[in-house]
């Protein structure tokens, strides 16, 4: 028999800014770098159950070194 978990998920979902290296070349964007190294601040519920909103910023803001995103080529 399949042990199940009875412990409710806790989840929820923010936003805040974040520093963006945009590169344009000709009019388009060609690289869009996502500096996310930045301490959270003014974090925005978007889903979830906002009660759990400063375990989660906590949780993601805890030092850990997180490199940076790069988007295009």
């Amino acid at each position: 028999m399949p042990i199940i978990n009875a412990t409710p998920t806790r989840r929820v979902v923010f936003q805040y800014l974040v520093p963006v290296h945009v590169e344009v070349e000709d009019g388009l964007v060609t690289r869009v770098t996502v500096i996310d190294e930045t301490p959270v601040r003014d974090p925005a519920v978007v889903e979830g159950d906002a009660t759990y909103l400063a375990e989660a910023v906590m949780a993601s803001d805890d030092g850990q070194p997180w490199p940076s995103w790069s988007f295009g080529y």
